[in-house]
């Protein structure tokens, strides 16, 4: 049952990891992970735009040294699931709905598998956009975290509306299958250096990324398309109009975010019943792989919440 890669000696996941390949209901293959070692519950990770799966298995040994077992996917589009585009750097969906099939997929490999519950959702950035979605729907969950959710993309200042202008024209013109402005088919570890990078202040983790798109180039993933830009900023505003999902919740964001807009984030947990919101100073985007005091914040909080709704 364990037919797909699982790249442990560079992901420095807990032991007993194993990788599966899934097929979504449009047929798309998929590669999901876990590990499954933990007697409190199991968390359901989704990860963010560009991730891969390897990239999450120091933050499977923090679940597992708190005693829950962990699972991660590759979205469709990236790492080694299948890419539709000819251009396998190029980041792109033709339809933000088809990450839900994607979930569906990887929450019915998880029961087919027999993975314990109760089952907890932890998501980071994209992965927190598809995971409001889903909490929208009929789900499993006993609670929610979110790390650096997108539920808005950041714009420096004065064209953030002449930017959302852009994407849209160009899409409708149909150019929308072409790397959104500035951005190509380098991965950003690739082409960014530690001073000043948007990600992480920790060095170590920083070429720990480094040193896995460069050992398993099929893993990482370049820039946005024009369309998937579209498509994201449509679905951010329609979450936007929908009330927070009755379930507890916590949140974390960092102080010196540049990736997600904050504001959303602030509207929306200021007004989420049995919910938690945690700025952390100085805090990049990457919070669950931040310097060590930030990291241990996350995933205490998280871990705690767990508790209080198993």
């Amino acid at each position: 049952m364990h037919d797909a890669p699982l790249f442990n000696d560079i992901a420095l996941g807990p032991e007993g990891g194993r990788a599966y390949w899934l097929t979504a209901c449009d047929g798309a293959r998929l590669r999901m992970a876990l590990w499954p070692n933990g007697s409190k519950g199991t968390v359901v990770l989704l990860p963010g735009r560009t991730e891969y799966i390897e990239k999450y298995g120091q933050a499977a040994v923090e679940f597992g040294a708190r005693g829950y077992a962990t699972a991660v996917i590759d979205w469709r589009g990236q790492g080694l699931s299948d890419r539709p585009s000819p251009n396998r750097m190029l980041g792109d969906v033709t339809d933000f709905r088809l990450y839900q099939h994607d979930l569906d997929a990887y929450l019915a490999k998880l029961a087919a598998l027999g993975q314990d519950g109760p089952f907890h959702m932890v998501s980071h950035s994209m992965g927190g956009c598809i995971g409001l979605r889903a909490l929208m729907r009929p789900h499993p969950f006993r609670s929610a975290s979110f790390s650096a959710p997108m539920w808005g993309i950041h714009f420096p200042t004065g064209i953030g509306t002449a930017a959302r202008s852009l994407v849209q024209i160009a899409t409708a013109l149909g150019k929308g299958a072409h790397f959104a402005p500035g951005l190509g088919a380098k991965t950003y570890v690739e082409r960014a250096t530690f001073q000043g990078n948007l990600l992480t202040r920790n060095p170590e983790i920083f070429a720990l990324m480094q040193a896995q798109a460069k050992a398993q180039p099929s893993l990482p993933l370049g820039g946005p398309s024009l369309r998937w830009m579209h498509l994201a900023l449509n679905e951010c505003a329609a979450l936007a109009a929908l009330p927070s999902p009755d379930i507890p919740a916590y949140c974390a964001l960092g102080g010196a975010e540049r990736i997600v807009d904050p504001a959303p984030v602030h509207a929306r947990m200021a007004n989420w019943p049995h919910s938690s919101f945690d700025l952390i100073p100085n805090a990049e985007h990457e919070v669950m792989m931040e310097i060590p005091p930030s990291r241990s914040r996350f995933f205490n909080a998280a871990t705690a919440l767990f508790a209080a709704t198993a």
